[in-house]
């Protein structure tokens, strides 16, 4: 490995988050369109209504921002390791969507999630 863990962590932390508020954003925003499309025009329409949604552009920002950062942790860390530590985002927009969209996770999801946590912390250790 090429650097710190902690650093290693964080700065994945930091695209984790982005990604997060970013899904959060565009689910958000796109629930309150009509997908119903059954024509063409219709798809470029929606498609030109999305456009002009300034909630639409901040997730765009935001995943600029997390591709940015997760470049920089591919200079600074192992391609297994990354991408292993990067399943924090799992973890953390499932308790944003039953925090912030008020969703329900059944036992066994919750019980997936245990089982990713146990994964990163078996992955930073190694």
């Amino acid at each position: 490995m090429k650097a710190n863990i902690f650093l290693i962590i964080g700065l994945i932390a930091l695209t984790d988050l982005c990604d997060t508020v970013n899904q959060l954003i565009l689910k958000s925003t796109i629930d309150s369109f009509d997908w119903h499309i059954d024509s063409v025009k219709k798809a470029l329409h929606l498609v030109w209504q999305l456009t002009k949604v300034w909630r639409i552009w901040i997730g765009f920002f935001l995943s600029g921002i997390s591709l940015l950062i997760w470049l920089f942790v591919l200079t600074k860390a192992d391609l297994n390791l990354a991408f292993s530590l990067d399943s924090m985002r799992y973890i953390m927009i499932a308790f944003a969507s039953v925090i912030f969209l008020k969703e329900k996770i059944s036992l066994a999801r919750w019980a997936g999630i245990a089982c990713v946590v146990g994964g990163i912390v078996l992955v930073a250790m190694g």
